[in-house]
Order: C-alpha cells, then sequence, then structure tokens
C-alpha cells in the first residue's frame, strides 16, 4: 500500500499527464491564432487590442526567455490541479492523491480542460479566477496563509491577462457583496470575506495601467473594447442599419464603405478585404470612429441592442464545444514562432498541429461527450442549488449559484458585448462539471452516514 509521501507524487506526475495530454500528444503546446500576438507583445514592449502585454511576460517568464514553451503549460497545468484541490478540500470533501487524481482524470476525459491547460492562452486563468475568488470570499477560514497568497497571485496573474477576466471578476465581487447581505437575511451558516477578493480585482485595475506607463510610457488598459463590441453590431445588423439611415454623416468613413461590410463580426475584424482594414485596422486610428458608431447605434436603437445582447448571451450559454479554431492554419501564430522566435522553429513547425493532424473530426468525436456533458453540468447547478439548500450543505449550493453566475456573466461579456464562440465558454464550463462532482461525492457521503 501506497504511503502518503509516495502517493502525492504519483498523483501530481499523473494529473499534470492529464492536464498536457494534448501538448505530450502534439509534441510542443497547442497554439491559437492569438499566442503570436502575445508573445509579440513581450518581445516589442507594446500595447495591442485584446493582447495582454502581461500574459506575454508571463510566456517569456515561464519559457526562461523562450527557451522552452513546455514551462508556461505546465505552470497553467500546476495552477489549475492545485485549485482543484484546494476546492475539494475546502468543502471537506476527500482531497487526497487518490480523489485529486480522479477527479482531474474525470475532468480530462469528459470536459476540454486539457486542451485548454496546454495552451500557449489565457483561457485557462479564466475559471482560475472564479475558483481563485470563490476561495478567498467563501472559504477564506479553511486556507493558510501561504495559501491564501498563492491563490491570489494565481488571480492577479489572470486578472491582469485579459480585459473580460478583469469584467468577470468585478461581477463576482459584486455577487460576494450581495451574498453577504443575503447571508444575514437568510440565517445561512456562510462566512463571506468581501475584502481579499475585492483587494485583489481593486489591485489590478491599478498595476494594469502602471505596468504599461512603466513599459510603453502609456498608462492605460490593454485596448480594443469598442471595436469588438461594433463587431457584435455588425454580426446583427444593427450597424449597417444606423449607416443605412444616417449616412452620409461627418467624419464617418465607413458610410463610403458600408456595401462592403461584411454579414459576420469576424469577418469584419480579421478579413483582409474588410473595411476596417481601410479604416486602419488595429493601429487605433478606427477606434474613434467606432467608439462613436457604437454609442450612436445603441442610442438609436436601444431596443434591438437588448434584445440581440439577450440572445448572444443565450447563445454563449451554451456554445461549449472544445477545439475551436484549433485546427485552423493560424498563419500569424506560425510567422512569429518560426522568425520571431527561431530557437523553436524546428520543433514548433513539427507538431502534430502545424502538419495538420489536428483536425475538426477530432474534434467532433470529442464533443459528442464534451457538449452534452458541459450542458447538463450548468443545469446540474441549479439542481444542486436546490438539494444544498434542502440537505443543508449550503457551502455547495452558494458554490453552484456563484459558478452559474460566473458562466452566465461571462456568457454576456463574450457574447453580447464580442461575438459567441464556443472558446469562450468552453474554457469556463469545466468547472460546472467540478461541482456537479462535488455534489455527488457529498451525497454519498451523506448516505453513508445515515444509521441504517
Amino acid at each position: 500500500m501506497l504511503t502518503t509521501s509516495r502517493a502525492w507524487p504519483l498523483s501530481l506526475a499523473f494529473c499534470l499527464a492529464v492536464f498536457l495530454a494534448p501538448a505530450l500528444w502534439n509534441g510542443f503546446a497547442i497554439v491559437f491564432f492569438d499566442t503570436g500576438g502575445y508573445v509579440e507583445r513581450a518581445t516589442e514592449l507594446t500595447l495591442a487590442p485584446g493582447r495582454s502585454l502581461f500574459y506575454g511576460l508571463f510566456l517569456w517568464a515561464a519559457s526562461l526567455g523562450w527557451y522552452s514553451f513546455w514551462g508556461p503549460i505546465l505552470g497553467q497545468s500546476l495552477f489549475t490541479l492545485w485549485l482543484v484541490h484546494l476546492t475539494l478540500r475546502s468543502h471537506d470533501l476527500p482531497a487526497g492523491p487518490l480523489t485529486t487524481a480522479i477527479f482531474c482524470a474525470g475532468l480530462g476525459i469528459v470536459t476540454g480542460i486539457s486542451w485548454y491547460t496546454s495552451q500557449l492562452m489565457p483561457d485557462i486563468l479564466a475559471p482560475l479566477i472564479v475558483l481563485g475568488l470563490w476561495l478567498l470570499g467563501f472559504r477564506w477560514d479553511t486556507l493558510q496563509w501561504y495559501e491564501r497568497t498563492g491563490v491570489a497571485l494565481i488571480v492577479l496573474l489572470g486578472l491582469m491577462s485579459h480585459m473580460s477576466c478583469m469584467a468577470m471578476a468585478i461581477g463576482l465581487v459584486l455577487v460576494t457583496l450581495i451574498a453577504g447581505v443575503a447571508r444575514r437575511q437568510l440565517h445561512w451558516p456562510l462566512t463571506i470575506s468581501l475584502l481579499p477578493p475585492a483587494a485583489i480585482v481593486a489591485a489590478s485595475l491599478i498595476l494594469m495601467p502602471l505596468l504599461h506607463l512603466s513599459l510603453t510610457g502609456k498608462a492605460t488598459f490593454t485596448p480594443g473594447g469598442p471595436v469588438f463590441i461594433f463587431g457584435r453590431l455588425v454580426q446583427d445588423n444593427i450597424a449597417q442599419r444606423w449607416l443605412a439611415e444616417h449616412c452620409p454623416a461627418p467624419g464617418i468613413r465607413l458610410c463610403a464603405m458600408q456595401d462592403r461590410i461584411p454579414h459576420t463580426a469576424d469577418d469584419f475584424l480579421w478579413a483582409h478585404t474588410s473595411p476596417f482594414q481601410d479604416l486602419g485596422g488595429w493601429n487605433g486610428t478606427a477606434d474613434a470612429e467606432l467608439s462613436y458608431l457604437v454609442r450612436a447605434s445603441i442610442k438609436a436603437y436601444p431596443g434591438a441592442f437588448v434584445l440581440t445582447s439577450l440572445q448572444a448571451t443565450a447563445v454563449q450559454m451554451v456554445k461549449v464545444a472544445t477545439g475551436d479554431g484549433l485546427d485552423e492554419f493560424q498563419p500569424a501564430a506560425r510567422e512569429v514562432f518560426t522568425n520571431v522566435l527561431p530557437r523553436t522553429a524546428e520543433s514548433f513547425n513539427a507538431a502534430h498541429q502545424q502538419q495538420g493532424r489536428i483536425t475538426q473530426s477530432l474534434f467532433d468525436n470529442l464533443n459528442t461527450v464534451h457538449v452534452p456533458v458541459a450542458r447538463l453540468s450548468i443545469l446540474g447547478l441549479l439542481i444542486i442549488a436546490c438539494w444544498g439548500l434542502r440537505a443543508r450543505r449550503h457551502d455547495l449550493a452558494a458554490l453552484a449559484i456563484f459558478t452559474f453566475l460566473a458562466l452566465l456573466g461571462n456568457a454576456f461579456i463574450c457574447g453580447a458585448l464580442s461575438n459567441p464562440h464556443d472558446r469562450y465558454q468552453g474554457r469556463l464550463v469545466w468547472i460546472a462539471t467540478l461541482v456537479c462532482g462535488m455534489a455527488v461525492m457529498s451525497w454519498r457521503q451523506g448516505r453513508h452516514k445515515r444509521p441504517s
């Protein structure tokens, strides 16, 4: 029989193998369209829409100065493993080496978690922010000082790595505040600490512009918000409607190009033939015009904007497939890893992904499991909330509600304020599956404790 001192290293190795499985098979970390943009932020020390300089610096540091990209995904996998373990333990559930390994293996099989831990993208940090804020806000008393510090640093990394994460975290701090008020009214036996999560979020709001000021001379946040919102207005035909009814308009160059506006947000933002490129593309010269058009369109058609926002949120809530965009050519990432990082060019180009062996059919097979499990897990959160109140597991009921609201907030931020994509919700939804597994374990424990 294995002792705990021997079991933990085996459990750690097993869990890391699960979380790194796609990269191990690929022969290199998984990359996405945006990966090259994050690398360039660190090599150039510049700001770009939707590409965090801080996450680029994390990639640089964790790869030991671009020496090996196994470092960042190993770090991401360790962060994930540790927060899963802490979440189990903080709810008085078995959290030893065997149970932790079983949970990690289960998540690796029935969810897309491993495709995010193995990927050179900040996507995996979004769910870690949710778990981290939960631990800091609702399970503070169950953590040691060094655990609190570690969790806070992981959350801070996530907040600094993407603006959507920061927006979601602000919402979750508000949820924590409301939960503290509701707890007193409903007499729930929960200890809620608002200060730690609020302090971390406030720190990120201060540190991001300070970091940018020190490295780029610009005290600002990661740019890009209005451009993505305008893309969503294009997809819902709201932008085209405003242009058709108000053009010609002073200072609106898009009036002369409205017949070339594509039908989807992605085509408007990324296609080489899009009028967005004629406006200057991502160099910032289009920002003022598109910001004005966003405000004017919402003011002119508030009902249409609200309705399409609700529709986009609903679509994003259940758009959870694994592999979004990972089977495509990704020329920008290829160019960066081949030309900007010649040390890794050979191993990068030899990987299965760059050889075209990661295909849509692979993800179609995975999603026969991942998609129904994800959607059932979201539904399961509502069931757990009701069961937890009846079974006096208020902690699990609160966790289920917290997770559901995180998913809902993420769906609004990414779906209504940008454009629904499977990647946005798929990166987060495995937490719902984790919570469902925790509830099942708690229920089984309760049954076994009952006298026969």
